[in-house]
């Protein structure tokens, strides 16, 4: 390549591909659907999946169709596991005592991704954030509080018009809400977590409606990221 790179592999990228579209999916899917959201042979699908199979990546349900497997789950909790660890009893608490969903995001790229969530334990209803979940860091409150935790010339090139003055204006105060942005109906607030020598990230609740205001949230959530620093010594 011209510049001086190796190939990339289409085959490892196929195979990524897959358990993106099977973690999006939130449901099995069956061979002929993979095949059409890669736009490959079902033959090449098959083989792909026979792989991720041998290796506890995917499996099959009753009716034959693909799922992720229960290796994928060992594979996540091993990602910044001090982290996930320290941040765990923190977000149970704080989702016990709002009966919200807690989650901790981190910077994927340009994306805001969701790498551990509580859901509150005798909430009527809550929302559920599942691990992995993942969209633009430019939309919601843990994604613009991750935003103002990187320097300008890191922000995404395509950010929307107005929105470097609203990271501003909110890093001001230490805390982000956003409405409606993400999901339709759906609030969510949100503290940035710095932690010396690890990428940004951001503790959040997000939820339909509660009588607890925005900065009360944000006042506990930043006790979490307080005791969450301390921890790993940051």
């Amino acid at each position: 390549m011209a510049d001086g790179q190796a190939p990339a592999s289409q085959t490892l990228s196929r195979g990524i591909r897959i358990l993106e579209v099977l973690a999006d999916a939130r449901a099995p899917l069956a061979i002929d659907e993979i095949a059409r959201r890669l736009d490959v042979h079902r033959s090449v699908a098959y083989r792909l999946l026979r792989t991720l199979e041998d290796h506890g990546l995917v499996a099959r349900d009753g009716n034959g169709r693909i799922l992720l497997g229960a290796r994928m789950a060992a594979l996540a909790a091993g990602v910044a596991h001090d982290l996930q660890a320290e941040a765990l009893p923190e977000l149970t608490a704080v989702a016990n005592e709002f009966g919200m969903t807690c989650f901790l995001s981190v910077l994927d790229h340009d994306e805001c991704v969701t790498l551990a969530s509580v859901e509150p334990r005798h909430a009527v209803a809550s929302v559920a954030q599942r691990p992995g979940t993942r969209h633009s860091v430019t939309l919601g409150a843990p994604g613009k509080a991750i935003l103002s935790l990187l320097p300008d010339a890191s922000w995404p090139a395509d950010l929307p018009a107005g929105l470097a003055a609203e990271v501003t204006d909110a890093a001001s105060r230490g805390w982000f809400a956003s409405h409606d942005e993400v999901i339709p109906s759906l609030r969510a607030v949100a503290v940035p977590l710095a932690i010396r020598g690890r990428g940004p990230a951001a503790i959040a609740v997000v939820y339909l409606a509660s009588r607890h205001e925005p900065v009360e949230i944000a006042t506990r959530l930043h006790e979490s990221a307080a005791v969450i620093r301390a921890a790993l010594g940051g």
